[in-house]
């Protein structure tokens, strides 16, 4: 069984892996692979989302719906998900082997300043503060912390590692080493490197959060599997209904070995029984039993002694009543009255409420914008808003044909659009500071802005004007002006400006299709 539990994970880490990888423009504008198979067979992500939309089971994309699938498992056979299947359960286990303790306690595992209970408790804040319609569940989630860590920090780190490497090699400029690195080079170009290099605000701090969480496992095995993880205790109440179970026979000799290697610290005591909700099906014990007293079973549900994760009243009070206070205390900042002009959503996000109310953070979206544009937001949008999805222009530009971020959002934040539908749809619009144009402060032709704007007909017109220079000469000089019917504020005016530290010509969120509010008053 533990044979069979490694080749599992190892394999679910390479799809996972593999499907990240995949999760990039190929040409076709069309992501070919089922990038994000993982989030949709996530439930902890469903229920969160159904709760936050108040049960509206329509407006939840068909494809969460494979959740149940996850959930029908469980029921049969335990939480094997995070035992066989989880990416981040595998790599929490793999750096908690390299924890040594050659001493096996026979009564426990955990601290006594640790319960698992305290991941049941984070779920029941996560899901009362989704009924008031905030969105934390991404935060949290499993599957969202490791895709956004590793879009975000591990895999631009990775790439720039890469290039290091190859650029090395080409400086010394020997003929017989470019014959050999260039096939290399092509290789990982049309496989594991994205376009060009990418780059992403806080990714120091998110890297430093993720590299926290797997060391953790060299204080505690599985540190996040068994306190933190709202998921695996989702899964946990739905594993209490399992058939399976553990018996221990008569010729137990009370070694501790099997509470030792165990992944999700059962506590196995003879008066107490076997807890269901926490054991991983990782096999261990099993494995590691000397006297082979330990067995897996089939038996009637509702058959052990202790089904339930045993939760304290007044933890669950304490839980629920955080949920409610959180969504009108993260909500009292002033990001909730007016508009932020640097909050450029992608296209097709919906109506900023509504968009908050499903956004899970993933960073799917972020690691597949063509031009590295998308950033992951700090507080543009309060609090409950970090690490959701923003256009910088300055970064990148939002692609005109570009509709990839819609077709990877797992929950329908962001809609998936047609090619029509993009073209025609507004994400902001643009404003010319004249202090800053070359035209207008320094009487320098430049037509850059209208030369990239990529509309059929150019949202960007020049404005001739005959002027006299310094010298007393007379001059025509081409001002640039916005035309606000035309332009969809994709920011490659502002990406492309001449006019670099504060470019001359910059994108704000006004006039975005998505709100009725935000809006200029002469539009």
């Amino acid at each position: 069984m533990k044979k069979y539990r490694i080749s599992s994970q190892v394999l679910f880490l390479l799809l996972f892996i593999f499907l990240f990888l995949r999760t990039t423009y190929d040409k076709n504008n069309i992501i070919a692979y089922p990038v994000k198979v993982f989030l949709d067979l996530d439930p902890f992500i469903f229920i969160s989302t159904l709760f936050s939309l108040h049960g509206a089971l329509h407006l939840l994309p068909l494809a969460l719906f494979w959740s149940f699938l996850t959930i029908l498992v469980t029921l049969f056979l335990g939480r094997i998900f995070c035992g066989w299947i989880c990416p981040l359960g595998t790599l929490n286990q793999w750096i908690g082997s390299f924890k040594k303790n050659p001493n096996p306690e026979p009564k426990t595992q955990n601290p006594r300043f640790l319960s698992y209970r305290f991941k049941y408790y984070l779920l029941i804040f996560l899901l009362t503060a989704a009924i008031f319609t905030l969105q934390l569940s991404g935060i949290f989630d499993p599957l969202s912390f490791l895709i956004r860590s590793i879009a975000l920090s591990i895999y631009p780190a990775f790439h720039s590692m890469i290039l290091f490497i190859f650029d090395t090699f080409y400086a010394f400029d020997f003929q017989w080493m470019n014959r050999m690195v260039d096939p290399v080079y092509s290789s990982f170009k049309n496989s594991i490197l994205f376009l060009s290099q990418p780059y992403y605000y806080q990714s120091i701090f998110i890297v430093l959060i993720f590299l926290t969480v797997l060391l953790l496992n060299l204080f505690q095995k599985r540190f996040f599997c068994r306190y933190l993880c709202p998921l695996g205790a989702c899964l946990g109440i739905f594993s209490s209904l399992s058939p399976i179970r553990i018996e221990i026979e008569d010729n137990c000799n009370s070694c501790g070995r099997c509470l030792h290697d165990c992944q999700g610290g059962l506590n196995w005591d003879k008066e107490i029984g076997w807890r269901r909700s926490e054991c991983l099906l990782c096999g261990n014990c099993i494995a590691s039993c000397p006297t082979k007293a330990i067995q897996i079973h089939f038996s009637k549900i509702f058959s052990n002694k202790v089904l339930s994760p045993d939760l304290r009243r007044r933890a669950v009070l304490i839980s629920l009543s955080s949920g409610i206070i959180a969504a009108p205390l993260l909500r009292i900042s002033p990001t909730r009255k007016i508009f932020t002009p640097e909050l450029i959503r992608p296209p097709g996000a919906l109506e900023e409420k509504d968009f908050l109310k499903r956004c899970v953070k993933c960073g799917e979206c972020l690691k597949v914008c063509l031009t590295n544009g998308l950033q992951p937001a700090l507080f543009e949008a309060g609090l409950e808003g970090i690490w959701s999805p923003r256009l910088v222009p300055q970064i990148g530009y939002c692609a005109y044909n570009c509709t990839l971020c819609g077709q990877v959002c797992p929950t329908g934040a962001i809609r998936r659009l047609s090619n029509k539908e993009k073209v025609e749809l507004k994400i902001g619009l643009a404003f010319i500071d004249q202090g800053r144009c070359l035209p207008y402060a320094f009487q320098k032709n430049c037509i850059v802005c209208e030369e990239h704007c990529p509309t059929p007909k150019k949202a960007i017109w020049f404005n001739e004007k005959e002027i006299t220079n310094r010298k007393g000469e007379g001059m025509r000089i081409k001002q640039p002006v916005v035309d606000p019917e035309l332009c969809i504020g994709c920011g490659i005016c502002e990406f492309k400006c001449p006019v670099k530290d504060i470019p001359a010509i910059r994108i704000s969120s006004t006039g975005e299709t998505r709100s009725k509010l935000n809006q200029p008053l002469l539009i």
